[in-house]
């Protein structure tokens, strides 16, 4: 009998697959029938995995370890955790094959029923990515479910004014003030500015960088530093011999905190996040006329789409251009009229 009982008491299988390969795994079990029953399926699976060219039926635990082995560099890996986690309740105990469409749109509309739509379609691109990774990349299953997702409504920009930004960074702590001012001169995300380094930084040459592998679109991003920006990492010298941005020299998770939020409350700002600190400085720059093309560079934007996001605000660069077209009829002030018959 092909098992073996470690000192800790744990069964292992250990099986020759029809391929001669040798495959030694846990039972995860000490009771010995337990074990056998496993092994037993185990030897059945690869012999029609070789002989049937089966797909082993894989735990969908498994593919949510791979998915996060493979996305462990993503900005955004924490908030895929979180979506795991509230995932796990509903498929923890489940098969990749039993994941069909009907079992994520019942999941789907339950998370719904306690988030937004937006909310909810971030858990199902989540969803379906690793299900497609599944499909298509790592062959596990024969086709991925497809997924519906909310329609969500166009929602409006959120910037500020600059007498707004004013009161909100009075308001603050010196070192959340120094982050928020910081954000409003480069327009970098939150995660950029609180893990930026010296090594990054030129102050001689006023420009930072950030490097590929910190970026979403994972393109390095080159930023130049206005006098606001200069200041601000001025201040910073001498606080950490690694990072610009910290709260009493330790590094920062996280500006968008209880203090954001209370100063936030007292100046009377409300649905506005950290994020929007990038949308102010983007709606800013377009209010100020500089062109989509640069902007884009600027924000290091992959997509012009991005960017056209903003071009309701500008407008005044074409102001010359509408003019034009009052040409095409000289003099004219008042249509002719006309003649009574």
């Amino acid at each position: 009998m092909a098992l073996r009982r470690k000192e800790n008491g744990i069964w292992y299988t250990d099986i020759v697959t029809p391929d001669g390969n040798r495959i030694r795994q846990s039972t995860g079990t000490r009771n010995k029938e337990q074990a056998l029953e496993l092994h037993d399926r185990l030897k059945a699976d690869f012999w029609r995995q070789s002989r049937l060219q089966e797909k082993p039926d894989r735990p969908w635990k498994e593919a949510v370890v791979k998915y996060l082995e493979e996305k462990k560099h993503k900005l955004s890996i924490r908030n895929d955790h979180e979506t795991f986690r509230w995932l796990d309740k509903y498929f923890g105990k489940k098969l990749l094959s039993e994941i069909t469409r009907d079992e994520i749109h019942r999941v789907r509309d339950i998370k719904r029923q306690e988030s937004s739509p937006t909310t909810a379609n971030r858990m199902l691109q989540i969803v379906r990515a690793l299900m497609r990774k599944a499909e298509r990349e790592w062959e596990w299953i024969e086709r991925a479910p497809a997924v519906q997702l909310f329609p969500e409504p166009k929602r409006r920009i959120r910037w500020l004014f600059p007498h707004e930004a004013e009161l909100l960074i009075r308001e603050l702590p010196e070192y959340l003030a120094y982050i928020t001012r910081f954000a409003l001169a480069t327009g970098l995300r939150e995660s950029n500015i609180l893990t930026l380094e010296w090594s990054q930084v030129d102050l001689s040459r006023k420009v930072a960088w950030v490097h590929a592998d910190m970026t979403k679109n994972r393109r390095a991003i080159a930023v130049p530093l206005n006098a606001d920006a200069v200041d601000v990492v001025s201040q910073q010298i001498g606080k950490n011999q690694k990072l610009i941005f910290t709260y009493r020299g330790r590094a920062l998770s996280s500006a968008n905190n209880k203090t954001w939020r209370a100063a936030l409350k007292r100046v009377a700002i409300e649905d506005f996040r950290f994020h929007d600190l990038r949308h102010t400085w983007a709606s800013w720059h377009v209010q100020a006329g500089t062109p989509l093309h640069v902007l884009q560079e600027l924000g290091g934007w992959e997509s012009a789409e991005m960017v056209r996001r903003y071009a309701h605000l500008g407008g005044q660069q074409l102001a010359g251009y509408a003019d034009n077209v009052c040409q095409r009829f000289g003099n004219i002030s008042a249509p002719p009229k006309l003649a009574r018959g």
